[in-house]
C-alpha cells in the first residue's frame, strides 16, 4: 500500500452494537482508521439518532438525513437485525465470530438475554474485545440506571463548576461526557488489539460515562483531595491564573488568558500600561487571583475603549493568549479553521454533497478516511449475511419474510 491508500486498522472488523453517541463515536473513531465497522440496527427503526431532528433537506427516508446520525456514523456498514428474535440473535452470534471487536452500550446484562453478553461471545472467540458502554459501569450501585450525558456531568462535578459565581450550575453546551466515553472506548480498544496480538486472547472492556467524568475533572478534584477545599463556579475566568476570562471591547468581546507572569508583562505592554507589571498587588500569579477585582478595574476600562480587531492584533503580536467568541457561523468562516480543513463533504446518492466535520486525527502514512457516507438502514444486510455468513438468496428471503432481519 502506498502512504495515500494505507488505513491503520486495515483487516479489523468492529461490530456495533450501540446508539446514539458515545458507543457510536468509538465505532466511527475506528472506522476513520481503516477498521470495517458493521453497524448492527433494528429493523425500521435503526439508530434512534435515525429519526432526531433535524434533518437535512431531500427526497430520501427520513431515517436516512438526520444530522445527528450522520455526525458519528460515517464509514459504516448497516445490517438489519432484530435481536429479540432468536434468529436473528443467531446471526449476530456468527458475526461475532468473524469479527476482533464488539461495542455495545446496553443496560448492564441486557444482552445476556438473547446469549449476546462477553461471556457468550467470547465462548465462540477467544479473541474477541467486547467494549461495554454504560452510565454507570458493571458494577456498583447504580449500575442499573440508564446514563445520560446531563445526569452525568450533574452527579459528576461538572455542573457544579460550570457557570457564573451568582448563577445556577449549568451542563457544557455539547455533551462531552459521552464524547469522551467514545474516545476512551476507542483507545481500550486499541490498547486490547495491542495485546491480542502479543497473547491472543480477547477481553471485556468496561467504560462508564461516570467514571469519564471523575476522572475528567484532573487537577480541580485532585487540588480538592488534597486540601478538602470545593471549588466552586469561576464563570469564564480561570481559577489559578489572571487576567482570565471574557473582557468586553468597544465593538465585542473576547477571550483572554494571562497563563503565566511573562505573557502578564506582555499584556501591560500591549495595554500600554508597562508600570502595572511592576504593581506589587500583581507581580505573581497567585497575587493576581487574589486581587482579580483590583486588576479587573484597570484592565477592563483600557479594553473597553479599544476595538475588538486592535486589541486582538495588538495581543498576537505581544504574544498574549486571546481570542474572539465565535459562534458557529464565524468558527467555520475563521481562516484558520478553512485551512486546517474542519469540514469534509460526503457524497450521496439522493442528498447530494453533505457537510461533515472531519477527523482532528492527522497521520501522515495512514490517513483517516473519508471515503464511506453512513450507510442507509440495513444497506448492507444481503451482502454481509452472503459474505461472512455464506446464506443463501433464498435463506435470506425467509429471514427477511419472518421479520428477523430488514
Amino acid at each position: 500500500m502506498t502512504a495515500s491508500t494505507a488505513r491503520a486498522l486495515e483487516g479489523v472488523r468492529v461490530l456495533d452494537l450501540s446508539r446514539v453517541l458515545a458507543g457510536p463515536t468509538a465505532a466511527q473513531t475506528l472506522a476513520d482508521l481503516g477498521a470495517d465497522v458493521i453497524k448492527i440496527e433494528r429493523p425500521a427503526v435503526g439508530d434512534d439518532t435515525r429519526l432526531m431532528g433535524p434533518h437535512f433537506a431531500g427526497n430520501d427516508e427520513l431515517v436516512n438525513r438526520s444530522a445527528y446520525f450522520w455526525a458519528v456514523n460515517r464509514g459504516k456498514r448497516s445490517v438489519a437485525i432484530d435481536l429479540a428474535n432468536p434468529d436473528g440473535a443467531d446471526l449476530v452470534r456468527g458475526l461475532a465470530r468473524k469479527a476482533d471487536v464488539v461495542i455495545e452500550n446496553f443496560k448492564v446484562g441486557a444482552l445476556d438475554r438473547y446469549r449476546l453478553g462477553y461471556a457468550d461471545l467470547a465462548a465462540v472467540n477467544a479473541g474477541l474485545i467486547y467494549c461495554s458502554i454504560t452510565g454507570f459501569g458493571q458494577t456498583g450501585p447504580y449500575r442499573k440506571r440508564a446514563g445520560y450525558d446531563s445526569i452525568i456531568q450533574a452527579m459528576g462535578g461538572l455542573m457544579s463548576i460550570t457557570g457564573e459565581p451568582d448563577g445556577g450550575p449549568q451542563r457544557a453546551g455539547v455533551p462531552m461526557i459521552d464524547i469522551m466515553t467514545g474516545l476512551y472506548a476507542s483507545t481500550a480498544i486499541l490498547a486490547a488489539l495491542r495485546h491480542r496480538d502479543l497473547t491472543g486472547l480477547g477481553q471485556h472492556i468496561d467504560l462508564a460515562l461516570l467514571d469519564v467524568m471523575v476522572s475528567s475533572l484532573s487537577y480541580f478534584a485532585v487540588d480538592h483531595l488534597a486540601s478538602g477545599q470545593v471549588p466552586t463556579r469561576t464563570g469564564t475566568r480561570n481559577p489559578v491564573t489572571h487576567p482570565s476570562g471574557i473582557y468586553a471591547c468597544r465593538d465585542g468581546e473576547l477571550m483572554l488568558i494571562a497563563g503565566n507572569d511573562d505573557q502578564f508583562r506582555r499584556l501591560c505592554l500591549a495595554l500600554a500600561m508597562p508600570d502595572l507589571a511592576g504593581d506589587p498587588r500583581f507581580g505573581s500569579s497567585p497575587d493576581r487571583v487574589a486581587n482579580a477585582a483590583a486588576l479587573d478595574a484597570i484592565v477592563r476600562p483600557a479594553m473597553a475603549n479599544r476595538d475588538l480587531a486592535d486589541c486582538l492584533a495588538a495581543f498576537e503580536k505581544a504574544g498574549v493568549p486571546a481570542g474572539p467568541i465565535n459562534d458557529f457561523e464565524r468558527v467555520f468562516a475563521d481562516p484558520h479553521v478553512r485551512e486546517r480543513d474542519a469540514v469534509v463533504q460526503l457524497d450521496h446518492p439522493k442528498l447530494g454533497a453533505v457537510a461533515c466535520l472531519a477527523s482532528p486525527m492527522r497521520l501522515s502514512a495512514t490517513p483517516v478516511r473519508y471515503d464511506r457516507q453512513p450507510a442507509g438502514l440495513g444497506e448492507h444486510t444481503r451482502n454481509i449475511l452472503q459474505t461472512l455468513l455464506g446464506l443463501s438468496d433464498e435463506t435470506i428471503e425467509a429471514l427477511k419474510a419472518r421479520g428477523t432481519i430488514g
